[in-house]
């Protein structure tokens, strides 16, 4: 298989050599006059056919075996990524020479661990883009690696995912044959692990010969994609890839650029988001938790409206219990990696300035690709949200490995200085997994989290940073929702009474129209101390009630977000 590979790649390195290996992320004039007659690499030793069915297509937050990346221009970035990747598994380098690598490395100061050396040609340095996708057949059995025809005319990118799949010794199935073949590109789709997945419509528009229904077959019977969710392409976003905008933390949770109001992709953007929301739950039936991450103007407050780079937060890679971020201007980057450290509980959280990338349309998502380990321990699990249950609060997980699962635990406490106590998940059919964390006395926070072993020896906790990351959720009173026959019409915060207060106080609000509300509380630094209301809510008159006896006195800050509605009020806590 090997020979034949070489000789293929051979003719193809011959065809092709002179392209670049420093193209931009977008399509050059000349690629796009090429692309409308450009015939896609396939190698007769790849399967294109789909792969054996049921299917599942690995999420980013999943154990890792290591990270790809592509040994080209950018190479100070390269090296940052190196350094902090190789802390969390294999970093496979795609590159033609390895000495002349390993030289830049050891002159930068990153110790030469953890790297494997994939010796093939290649014309950009976009490798999320065009590299190789994991999943597993039967959920969590044997790893395989999916790839699209890539939706560029770089036929070295194109047969990267072969020479990849030919070094790891792991099958490699690709989408380039009729009625299969598929255009699609690695930067505009995101996937949640349980069958879901997300791409702007520009999957659409570049497979003008399929039906919106042909690819969603394609995309389920080679990726397991159950759900298709696809959203309108932005006007200021050249390429049209979602990971410049959005971004899956985890199953429930939405990472999402933020402009000021009305400026570039701003209301785009906002428009996409709602439309989720208003038509799409999670894999488990809840309202998508939103978390918003303003995007930086340019050096001179410039926006991709009035040529500015198009600067995101949103391009950043999950490996492991690492979090790579690029960065810009300390003035923005701080409170971007801020959010990203009270989003992500116990994940490193690195930069990377990409001032020097970012004219060229990507990041550091754009640059790398994750590989998923050959067994992994899969733990599905819909997080448990503030209640003001008085019950135990049953845990419940999706648990399974290839070998079986041996045992598995639910840590939980309600002060992670003091350690977590343990229960015992009871199996049942379906590889199903329970728990029950004891009944809380509100106001009361749980941090708690999963563990589970397979029968081949391997541990993995979820979240896969515990016990450093958890789960949290509050259990308060109970909310007053006003029996009033008369709704209202507009939506408002109103000011919290007692005020001042000590220690507890009744918040009071109304929304007119059904949506998911968050109302939080933050001290003056900015940090937030409790999470009251974060959920779906219809319309009504609602009161909540603050407890602030664990706090010290001061002034407080609290906002009701609701939709497009956020409002802010201050409040004074005296002892």
């Amino acid at each position: 298989m090997k020979k034949l590979f070489l000789s293929l790649f051979a003719f193809l390195l011959i065809s092709a050599g002179s392209f670049a290996q420093d193209l931009p992320h977008y399509m050059t004039a000349d690629e796009q006059t090429r692309m409308k007659n450009y015939i896609p690499y396939t190698s007769n030793t790849d399967d294109v056919n789909p792969p054996p069915s049921p299917l599942r297509t690995m999420a980013e937050w999943e154990e890792c075996q290591g990270t790809i990346i592509a040994w080209t221009s950018f190479q100070s970035i390269l090296r940052q990524i190196v350094d902090y990747a190789q802390e969390e598994g294999l970093v496979y380098i795609v590159c033609s020479d390895s000495n002349s690598v390993k030289t830049y490395l050891t002159s930068g100061g990153v110790p030469l661990v953890n790297l494997k050396f994939v010796i093939a040609s290649f014309n950009s340095i976009w490798c999320r883009d065009y590299g190789p996708w994991a999943a597993y057949s039967n959920t969590a059995d044997s790893l395989k690696l999916v790839d699209w025809i890539y939706n560029r005319p770089r036929p070295l990118d194109d047969a990267v995912p072969t020479a990849f799949a030919n070094y790891i010794g792991v099958p490699l199935y690709q989408t380039t044959t009729a009625p299969n073949n598929l255009i699609h590109t690695g930067g505009n789709f995101m996937v949640d692990g349980n069958g879901t997945g997300f791409s702007s419509k520009l999957i659409l528009n570049e497979n003008p010969s399929l039906t919106e229904a042909q690819v969603d077959t394609i995309m389920r019977r080679y990726m397991g994609i159950k759900r298709y969710i696809k959203m309108e392409t932005l006007p200021y976003d050249q390429i049209h890839h979602i990971d410049m905008h959005i971004k899956l933390l985890d199953e429930e949770t939405l990472l999402v650029s933020q402009y000021p109001a009305g400026v570039a992709d701003g209301p785009q953007i906002e428009a996409n988001l709602q439309y989720i929301l208003n038509n799409f739950q999670t894999c488990y039936g809840k309202p998508y938790k939103v978390v918003r991450i303003p995007a930086p103007p340019g050096p001179s407050g410039q926006y991709p409206n009035n040529g500015g780079d198009y600067r995101t937060y949103t391009n950043s890679l999950i490996i492991n219990k690492t979090v790579i971020v690029p960065t810009y201007a300390q003035q923005y980057d701080t409170t971007a990696l801020r959010i990203y450290r009270q989003s992500m509980p116990g994940y490193k959280i690195y930069g990377i300035d990409c001032n020097s990338i970012i004219t060229q349309l990507g990041a550091i998502h754009c640059i790398t690709k994750e590989i998923g380990v050959n067994e992994p321990v899969f733990i599905s699990h819909s997080a448990i949200r503030d209640n003001s249950l008085t019950t135990t609060q049953q845990v419940k997980a999706y648990i399974k490995s290839k070998s079986g699962i041996a045992s598995a635990k639910v840590y939980w406490t309600n002060d992670t200085l003091s350690g977590f106590s343990q229960i015992p998940m009871t199996a049942s059919a379906g590889d199903t997994f329970t728990a029950n964390i004891p009944a809380q006395i509100a106001p009361k926070t749980v941090y708690y989290y999963i563990s589970a072993s397979s029968n081949s020896g391997r541990t993995v906790t979820k979240p896969l940073t515990a016990p450093g990351g958890y789960n949290k959720f509050r259990v308060t009173p109970p909310v007053n929702v006003s029996n009033g026959s008369e709704l209202p019409i507009l939506f408002s915060l109103k000011q919290n009474y007692p005020n001042p207060f000590n220690p507890e106080t009744v918040i009071d609000y109304s929304i007119p129209k059904s949506e998911f509300v968050s109302l939080k509380v933050f001290d003056v630094n900015g940090k937030e101390v409790s999470s009251l209301v974060n959920s779906f809510q219809t319309e009504g008159n609602y009161s909540v009630t603050f407890y602030g006896g664990a706090l010290s006195s001061g002034v407080y800050f609290y906002k009701l977000q609701a939709g497009s509605f956020s409002e802010l009020k201050t409040m004074l806590l005296i002892k």
